[in-house]
């Protein structure tokens, strides 16, 4: 149908008496509403400024600077160019509305076609569908074609209205605040994740922002900035935030550096060598020693020679606190699969192949250790080590938008490239976590990174004691906690 038949047909579009929503059957005549929009699309973006900003302002915190990044119904272009990509794609099947975003961003490129059959060579590491999924005619269809420009690390983050505030829009509409539009498509979180699992995408997360939709001062920061992002509350916002990733299997093997923070652990080295079951390509074992009161650095050393065929490297700290051992352990490791063998061996060596299993299998692309299912052993875990556990368990599920049974698990497994991607974002929560779990778990879910758990048996310890200080971490985790809200979760 040609843009000018679509037009004509727009003329016969009339609000409906009841919805006071224009009523349409064709599909095609979608094209001509959209059309005869853009005209006045830069008028309602001024009108509705506060919205746009505040929706611009959560895809940039989730989509890093300089990627390559596809909007399907790109509009005229704002949001595309606030996330400022090293490659820039914005879909559209209105010319009149790309042609308001080619004047305006000349260095992106943008294409007319339709969402469920445009097709590219190019793959994406972001792909964003805003306010989109109530307008499109056949929603599983463009998730399918989506899947065809994804590699295997692609993110696609949608936002999507609330349905609940259906009534409310419709208002708007009404008196003037809002522009009418075709009959929309009234979707539940469920309802999306469902049509994604049907096309092998895997929701990550959902954040739902912005309780009242205009800006007053003072009242944006307690409304939009503290009440909305309150659990329970949050229910009632607007705007609902998804990320999603392509699901695929991969059977590819890959090298691992095998971490064993140890101080004070003489007595546990060898077992952590001899219990470690073969996998990977190759394996490499960094043991890295932090100041020991007892012989742990000349066990190391004996074990390294006692054990020629495996590649045992030995490296001193030179900071304090596990989480400095992790990070210099990580700067020398040489394998695709970083892992995290605490030296206590309160995880057992024997369990890190299901590890290696999950990542290597794409079931997650940050596997954590979970301690909290199976019956624990008598002297494995302090009942107040257990309470905190429990509810640093709940507090990080709401704060990171993932679930998470057990945040101190120190056995943690990610890719390298993962790892260079979480230090190079390090600066955004600085240099806070003095055990190194926050520091990888915050930086992996800024990322988007989907974390999983293996549920691991939780031993007793057969050498040495606990270097944990129940009150003193206890506290210090709690204020990294709240820091970690603020910069993830209490941003209007």
């Amino acid at each position: 149908m040609k843009v000018t038949e679509l037009k004509k047909k727009a003329l016969f579009l009339k609000p409906d008496s009841q919805t006071n929503h224009l009523t349409m059957t064709d599909p095609g005549i979608y094209h001509a509403y959209f059309e005869k929009l853009a005209a006045k699309r830069v008028k309602w973006k001024k009108r509705n400024r506060f919205y746009h900003k505040i929706l611009e302002k959560h895809y940039k915190f989730i989509i890093p600077g300089g990627s390559k990044v596809l909007e399907l119904g790109c509009g005229t272009g704002e949001l595309l160019n606030a996330v400022n990509p090293s490659v820039g794609v914005g879909v559209d099947f209105s010319e009149n509305m790309l042609k308001i975003a080619r004047d305006q961003f000349p260095h992106l490129q943008f294409i007319r076609a339709n969402a469920t059959d445009f097709s590219m060579k190019e793959k994406f590491d972001y792909i964003i569908v805003s306010d989109l999924l109530s307008s499109l005619w056949d929603i599983q269809a463009t998730f399918k074609n989506i899947k065809t420009l994804c590699h295997s690390r692609t993110k696609l983050v949608i936002s999507n209205y609330n349905y609940m505030w259906e009534p409310v829009l419709r208002f708007f509409s009404a008196i003037g605040l809002k522009a009418k539009q075709p009959l929309q498509n009234w979707l539940t979180i469920g309802d999306i994740k469902n049509l994604l699992e049907f096309e092998e995408f895997d929701m990550i997360r959902v954040e739902r922002k912005l309780l009242f939709p205009k800006y007053i001062p003072f009242l944006n920061c307690i409304f939009n900035g503290f009440i909305a992002n309150l659990p329970g509350i949050n229910r009632l916002n607007l705007v609902q935030l998804i990320t999603a990733r392509p699901v695929s299997k991969d059977n590819k093997q890959y090298s691992v550096s095998v971490v064993v923070p140890a101080r004070n652990e003489m007595g546990n080295i060898e077992n952590a060598i001899k219990h470690t079951p073969e996998f990977g390509t190759r394996q490499e074992f960094i043991f890295i020693e932090g100041n020991s009161k007892d012989n742990t650095y000349e066990e190391i050393l004996r074990v390294k020679d006692a054990y020629p065929d495996k590649d045992i490297r030995v490296m001193k700290q030179s900071g304090k606190g596990k989480g400095n051992a992790v990070r210099e352990a990580f700067e020398a490791a040489k394998g695709d699969i970083l892992m995290i063998l605490d030296a206590d061996l309160t995880t057992p060596p024997e369990d890190m192949i299901k590890f290696y299993d999950a990542l290597a299998q794409n079931h997650g692309e940050f596997i954590n250790g979970c301690r909290l299912v199976y019956p624990m052993e008598k002297q494995a875990m302090r009942f107040l080590n257990y309470l905190g556990n429990k509810f640093f368990s709940w507090f990080f599920t709401y704060l990171l938008g993932q679930r998470l049974k057990d945040t101190l698990c120190g056995t943690k497994v990610l890719f390298r490239k993962d790892y260079e991607l979480i230090k190079e974002n390090r600066k955004y929560f600085g240099d806070f976590d003095p055990f190194g779990d926050f520091d990888l778990l915050f930086g992996a879910a800024k990322l988007n990174l989907q974390i999983k758990e293996i549920i691991v048996r939780y031993r007793d310890r057969e050498y040495g004691s606990t270097q944990i200080s129940r009150f003193r971490h206890g506290l210090l985790l709690i204020r990294m906690s709240l820091f970690a809200a603020r910069k993830m979760k209490f941003i209007a």
